[in-house]
């Protein structure tokens, strides 16, 4: 009886050892594959850029087969382009061996820099950089850091940090759900103090991703907020294109939406921002909700969406700024723009008194002229405004200087 009830036991131990010697067997097939499948790019990445001591920077990319790889970064002048146009002046790398390209620059001043590579004759980012930055409708660009003391604002640092909320509302004005970020600066979160607020617009062909990428808002902000120079307050940054819900990363072109009526001087953002936008954030953050704690400004685009609303509401802000824009002759853009009412608007703005209009341009801007001519018609009217020229031109490199510069001087 022993041996007999035994045979059953012996075999059934080994079915289950033969199951559990496929599952190992499994495993070990399987394992190897799953590692592979994380694999991205370049099985040994490069060093690229690599920053030297004496900011200097090498830049790489393995391109074994190919016959020609240059460089452009926004660092570089502009040359004519041979068809009556211009373009970026460009880099051109050289192989070795390996098939490496690489070629050696600078040294470059400290400053948050882009570029990207041609690759006979296709434009790439870096593979070996994973710092990457989308400038609205125009590129995508690999980005560089080169530190210093006029680039110390741009990267995080050890401290308190604020938040930044993507929030979607209604806006009944464009009829539209629309998304906008909000930061909310270092002990939002865990006080109940009431707080001022910064409106920041992007310009042309961006979008609410704008400031807080390549305008590095958030960390500029920290940075202020944490070292003294800035009061805490809320920015608010949203999409100042009224026919877009968002960027088009994330919600693509609305086939319901007419955008006839809607460009740049159509006014129908104002309205929004103004209907919709500050009756959501006065709702639902923490804001004093009055004109000595709002701040309105905006680059190029968003320069002339601050000009627009601050004269149509010359009560509604008590800190304007004004960034690469002014009173511009857009109809080479086929933009149409009314000025029979300006010196009315001046005036009225004028009376409500701001505490602050600030106007800020680069001479190399194309549309510097634009600022001239602001000037000169606010000089007759006798309205008081800061001004403030830097070199360069329209470009992130002044705008984030801007936003450093005008972000100190709100709600002292």
């Amino acid at each position: 009886m022993k041996n007999e009830y035994q045979k059953p036991k012996v075999a059934s131990e080994l079915k289950s050892l033969r199951r559990y010697m496929y599952f190992f067997m499994g495993i070990l097939i399987t394992v190897p594959s799953l590692i592979r499948s994380q694999e991205v790019g370049q099985t040994e990445r490069l060093v690229s850029p690599e920053l030297n001591e004496d900011r200097s920077i090498m830049f790489r990319i393995k391109a074994p087969q190919a016959e020609s790889v240059s460089l452009s970064g926004n660092w570089m002048p502009m040359v004519p382009n041979g068809e009556q146009g211009m373009t970026r002046q460009t880099a051109q790398l050289t192989k070795d061996a390996n098939g490496v390209w690489s070629v050696k620059l600078g040294p470059l001043e400290p400053e948050l820099y882009t570029y990207t590579f041609n690759v006979d004759g296709v434009t790439t980012i870096d593979p070996s950089n994973l710092k990457v930055a989308r400038d609205g409708i125009f590129r995508t660009e690999s980005v560089l850091y080169v530190p210093g003391e006029a680039s110390d604002l741009y990267w995080a640092k050890t401290g308190p940090k604020g938040s930044v909320h993507q929030i979607w509302y209604d806006s009944p004005t464009l009829e539209l759900t629309r998304r906008m970020f909000v930061y909310t600066p270092p002990g939002y979160i865990s006080s109940n103090e009431k707080y001022p607020v910064l409106y920041l617009l992007h310009g042309g062909g961006g979008d609410e991703e704008a400031w807080p990428t390549l305008g590095v808002t958030p960390v500029i902000l920290d940075n202020l907020i944490n070292s003294g120079k800035a009061e805490p307050m809320i920015v608010v940054m949203t999409n100042g294109n009224p026919s877009q819900a968002s960027a088009q990363t994330i919600t693509p072109k609305l086939p319901n939406v007419d955008v006839s009526g809607r460009g740049m001087a159509s006014m129908l953002f104002e309205k929004s921002l103004v209907n919709d936008v500050i009756p959501y954030i006065e709702a639902n953050f923490r804001v004093k909700a009055d004109k000595e704690n709002r701040a309105l400004t905006g680059l190029s685009m968003g320069g002339l969406q601050t000009m627009n609303t601050s004269f149509a509401n010359p009560d509604l802000f008590n800190y304007i700024g004004v960034m690469s824009m002014g009173f511009a002759d857009l109809s080479r853009f086929g933009i149409e723009v009314d000025h029979s009412k300006r010196a009315e608007q001046i005036l009225a703005l004028k009376e409500a008194n701001p505490k602050l209009y600030w106007i800020a341009c680069g001479k190399d801007d194309f549309l510097y002229q634009s600022v001239v001519t602001m000037r000169d018609e606010l000089d007759k009217h006798d309205f008081d405004y800061i001004y403030r020229e830097s070199t360069g031109g329209h470009t992130w490199t002044n705008w984030r200087i801007y936003l450093s510069e005008f972000a100190p001087m709100l709600f002292k």
